[in-house]
């Protein structure tokens, strides 16, 4: 019998469910071009290679993490012109503003976005597992 493999989809809906996204994103890399706000729709997009700490240390998964009802995104310490620059994921933070949240994906090198929503929902979906 072979093993099946499955691959992981965490929805965070709470700072409990963020914390676990967190923990599993941090060492995470991302090139700038795979950084993407969708306006119209709300979603903020973030293509990561990641390493699966759950299981394996060493085996590298590509995921998406997907920020729904995104009303703003602001950013710094980011040259958004140099596409191919590789940022480090360190952690994501949640705070509370009033009536909305603030998730700050705080990257290497003081760098962070800031992503601005009324509604808190998080997915880590895990896309395939890659060969070195």
């Amino acid at each position: 019998m072979s093993e099946k493999k499955y691959l992981a989809k965490i929805i965070a809906k709470d700072s409990s469910g963020l914390q676990v996204i967190s923990a599993c994103c941090s060492e995470a890399k991302t090139k700038i071009e795979d950084i993407k706000f969708l306006k119209k729709n709300k979603i903020f997009l973030l293509l990561i290679e990641r390493l699966n700490k759950e299981k394996d240390k060493k085996e590298k998964i590509k995921s998406i993490c997907k920020f729904e009802f995104v009303d703003n995104v602001r950013s710094k310490n980011i040259n958004q012109s140099n596409k191919n620059s590789i940022l480090v994921l360190l952690a994501i933070d949640l705070f509370k503003v009033g009536k909305n949240y603030e998730i700050t994906l705080l990257f290497q090198n003081n760098a962070f976005i800031t992503l601005s929503t009324e509604v808190l929902e998080v997915t880590l979906e895990d896309q395939n597992k890659l060969n070195d």
